[in-house]
């Protein structure tokens, strides 16, 4: 059996997270977020957990070979040995050689397929989700004012609680993020490219438009 390796790449706002949580459950992979693998980690208090807490606490940054060694501890865990969606890693070619690295170690002599997903989606569109984004202030849910209105207005479907604005989303913040996105996304895209990884879906369109695409090429 060829285990399956997927790294998402895309901007915010593209879709990303609703398609990931999807796959994840029709291939039954994990689905291993950066974001998350460090909340994680500070929370079981592991040595790297412990270091970048540390870090976290003084408002720096945490440095990349810490990241990486919790990815890999987590890549190594029994639930991927048949497959994962890397989400938030790599952002960059160092941190993609890196991946590289670590993935040659963790699959040695297993038969592997290894495929990166961009989601390349219409800038204006990313604007219109991101500033007519609301989410419910208590269970999370995401709801768009344009695309995906809860049946009555400022109110949450699922739980009936007051819908917010993100501080951040907003036109000026959104560009701002994206310009960076994109200055660090498009040496990577073309890193994968030039491996024949990379495998680029039009984002564009609803959530079932988008998984036929998906499906398509990770099948």
């Amino acid at each position: 059996m060829t285990k399956k390796e997927l790294v998402f790449l895309g901007p915010p706002a593209s879709g990303k997270g609703t398609q990931t949580s999807k796959l994840s459950q029709y291939l039954k992979f994990p689905h291993v977020d950066t974001g998350s693998l460090l909340r994680r980690a500070m929370t079981e208090k592991t040595p790297d957990g412990l270091t970048a807490q540390g870090y976290i606490e003084k408002g720096q940054l945490v440095p990349i070979e810490i990241v990486a060694s919790i990815i890999k501890s987590r890549l190594q865990e029994e639930d991927c040995a048949n497959g994962f969606i890397l989400d938030g890693f790599p952002r960059s070619i160092e941190q993609a050689e890196m991946l590289e690295g670590m993935l040659k170690e963790i699959d040695a002599d297993k038969e592997v397929g290894f495929k990166v997903v961009y989601f390349d989606i219409d800038q204006q569109l990313l604007l219109d989700r991101i500033i007519y984004r609301r989410s419910c202030s208590k269970c999370g849910r995401i709801y768009n004012l344009l695309s995906l209105k809860p049946q009555k207005e400022g109110v949450c479907d699922d739980c009936g609680e007051e819908l917010i604005q993100r501080k951040d989303d907003t036109e000026e913040t959104a560009k701002a993020r994206f310009n960076t996105y994109f200055e660090q996304t498009a040496p990577l895209i073309k890193f994968y490219e030039e491996k024949g990884s990379l495998r680029k879906i039009d984002a564009n369109g609803e959530v079932d438009e988008v998984w036929e695409r998906l499906l398509s090429e990770v099948n």
